[in-house]
């Protein structure tokens, strides 16, 4: 089959996926040549016959539970033993086990043998239904991709993602965060000036919202928050767990229904259904009959009681919306446009306090909740491929940015920011660090992402090591830490020693990105806590600044030139030797041993040192501040005698009788201006 030469643009969705290419001069959703719907299920199933997938695969998943994956977008790029991925074990029928990596594997039962995929496996499956259905309707064979993910989705679930698609036989040109395709998709015929969209993307399992500046042609995402773990499961999750409740209330000897796998699926297809239902009408009834041990459940379901329900899960949509306004200090006035996305915006109750956030604002649902980030995405792979006879993406430029500050832990614990939160994407910056002690042969480069002062508030992402340093004094080694965020979100990280060329780096692969409220919470102690934060590090400079005191006392004390006049003579006795060195070593220990050292009692400790060694230091500094005088008088001298000479050779030169010239010609020479050199972070 011959190939095609442009770039299809895929939704990989956490329930339905979605596919769409550029046609000439337009996008064009491509429906599934088995269904006819423009999406398809994103379930996999393993059979006796064969591998399902699609909505084929969802609707025989009653008959085979154990062997049939869904949701999986929410296991992608995670740890086994991450809290969500535990409490999402508790709705999962099929079988997960953690591998030695701490990585989720699923088990399945396929062709009698059972079978150990990782969740990039089953993604790749659902990305090559969605390949073959592109191809289906192109008539060529299909290599290249553009695949959208959540804009939280941190590095490692972006890696995995990519490597789906490999797996998959695509070549991913490029990663798009789904609410910047959405304003793609909203944006692409219009012709704004400075105008910002807010992108509000609630789908099966992942939420979003961006805000965009939108200004001829060029999208700029100026922030971006949301949450990797909130969508339309969750309310399908609520109303299952109310109706069983229901169910057990009606029939209390029937509490063994919670150990029925088939029972508690027929709750959750129904009180999916119904959620779908209560988008276009106010009531809906459930009947499953026979729905455990014979017995049949019916409800009627209203709209108000299913807002009821889902309230508390419907208000924390908002949360994501007030952070990135106070991320990019914006009012509910200043945005323009407020895009709805995603399936589960069809809710009434999800629009109704979404306006009320914005004090009745009409919402814009212009672009089809279910098609625009596939859309979006086929746009960005006409730019990517270049395959647009018609132009009309020829301008579009996407500016994308990171959703948190990324840095490396000082010394102290401070978070050295090299990349703040909100910085454009690609991204590339260097930091210039050193080593803390004398004799250092290798730095530990720990990279942490969050807004705190201090890396133990914030998240680790990773860490590696750069060995093999020369031994040199502290604070001489030039250590430069470059941090690289491409096109795609994912992040690698190098540290060079500038003198040696010894470098070390690593690619962020195996991360677990925070969540939405874990993020939230991060932010707001930024704020709450900055008093605390400042008042911790202005005790950090001055514990260094004693500590360095002390050390510079140390080495004069011990230097025989500063403690011994020009007859040899000693100028501090050996007792007073002594009780410096043990007063020195005392306040060195006593620093070293609590780390949580007020500012004040650190400056009342110098305060009472400088005070009980005055007498000592006083003749240390007099012998210093003589030995000074006496060097700059020997260099004075041996200035004024080469300025003898080279006078006397430009007398030579122009004549001993043309004093007048030869005076003008005398040659002066200015000492050289010191560098001031800044302190650099320590490592």
């Amino acid at each position: 089959m011959e190939e095609y030469q442009g770039c299809i643009g895929i939704d990989l969705g956490t329930t339905y996926s979605c596919v769409a290419w550029w046609n000439k001069d337009h996008v064009e959703i491509i429906s599934n040549n088995d269904t006819g719907k423009n999406t398809t299920a994103s379930w996999v199933s393993f059979t006796e016959h064969g591998i399902l997938v699609g909505d084929t695969a969802k609707r025989q998943a009653g008959t085979n539970l154990n062997n049939t994956i869904y949701d999986n977008k929410r296991l992608i790029g995670k740890r086994f033993n991450d809290d969500t991925v535990q409490d999402d074990l508790e709705h999962y029928y099929f079988n997960v086990i953690s591998d030695k990596f701490d990585k989720p594997l699923i088990c399945v039962d396929y062709k009698g043998k059972e079978k150990k995929l990782t969740p990039e496996q089953i993604s790749a499956l659902v990305l090559e239904k969605m390949k073959n259905i592109a191809e289906h309707k192109i008539g060529k064979r299909v290599t290249k991709a553009v695949i959208t993910v959540p804009a939280y989705f941190n590095d490692s679930q972006r890696t995995a993602a990519k490597n789906a698609a490999t797996i998959a036989g695509l070549e991913c040109l490029n990663m798009i965060n789904e609410p910047t395709a959405a304003c793609l998709c909203y944006g692409l015929d219009k012709n704004e000036d400075n105008t910002k969209v807010l992108i509000f993307d609630l789908g099966g399992g992942t939420f979003d919202v961006s805000v965009l500046n939108l200004c001829s042609g060029i999208f700029e995402v100026l922030g971006t928050s949301g949450n990797t773990h909130l969508g339309g499961e969750d309310f399908d999750l609520k109303l299952s767990a109310f109706l069983l409740d229901e169910f057990l209330r009606k029939n209390p000897d029937e509490g063994d229904i919670i150990k029925s796998k088939r029972a508690l699926r027929k709750i959750k297809v129904a009180a999916e259904r119904a959620k779908c239902e209560l988008s276009s009408t106010i009531e809906t009834f459930i009947e499953l009959e026979g729905l455990y041990s014979g017995v049949d459940f019916h409800y009627k379901l209203t709209r108000n009681k299913f807002n009821s329900v889902c309230e508390e899960v419907f208000q924390q949509c908002m949360l994501p919306v007030r952070d990135v306004l106070n991320q990019t200090k914006l009012v509910s006035d200043d945005i323009s446009e407020i895009v709805l996305v995603g399936g589960s915006t069809r809710i009434p109750r999800i629009r109704e306090i979404l306006s009320e956030e914005f004090e009745g604002k009409r919402l814009n649902m212009s672009v089809h909740p279910d098609e625009a980030v596939a859309y979006g995405a086929a746009i960005q792979g006409a730019i990517c491929s270049k395959d647009d006879p018609s132009g009309k993406t020829k301008e579009l430029l996407l500016l994308d940015v990171t959703p948190l500050s990324l840095g490396i832990e000082a010394r102290g614990g401070v978070m050295s920011k090299i990349i703040e939160r909100g910085t454009q994407v690609p991204a590339k910056k260097k930091k210039m660090y050193s080593t803390v002690e004398d004799r250092q042969t290798s730095v530990l480069i720990q990279i942490f992402e969050g807004e705190r002062a201090f890396t133990k508030e914030n998240h680790k992402i990773a860490d590696f090591e750069l060995t093999n340093l020369p031994k040199q004094a502290r604070g001489v080694p030039k250590i430069e830490v470059t941090f690289h965020v491409d096109a795609n979100g994912i992040m690698s990280v190098k540290a060079l020693d500038k003198e040696t060329g010894l470098s070390n780096d690593i690619v962020i692969k195996d991360t677990t990105r925070l969540t939405q409220d874990e993020i939230n919470k991060m932010i707001d102690e930024a704020e709450e806590f900055k008093a605390d934060d400042e008042l911790r590090k202005a005790a950090l400079n001055v514990r260094y600044n004693f500590e360095k005191y002390l050390a510079d006392i140390q080495r004069a004390i011990n230097n025989v030139e500063l403690i011994t006049d020009d007859n040899g003579d000693k100028i501090l006795t050996e007792d007073e030797l002594d009780f410096l060195n043990k007063y020195i070593l005392n306040n060195l220990t006593w620093l070293e041993d609590d780390q949580n050292l007020h500012k004040d009692k650190i400056e009342q400790a110098k305060k009472q040192f400088e005070h009980a060694t005055k007498d000592q230091m006083l003749k240390v500094f007099a012998r210093k501040k003589q030995l000074d005088l006496k060097d700059k008088y020997v260099k004075s001298s041996k200035q004024e005698t080469d300025m003898d000479k080279i006078n006397q050779y430009a007398a030579n030169m122009f004549g001993e009788e043309d004093s007048e010239q030869s005076t003008r010609t005398k040659i002066s020479i200015k000492p050289k201006t010191n560098l001031i050199l800044k302190p650099r972070v320590s490592v």
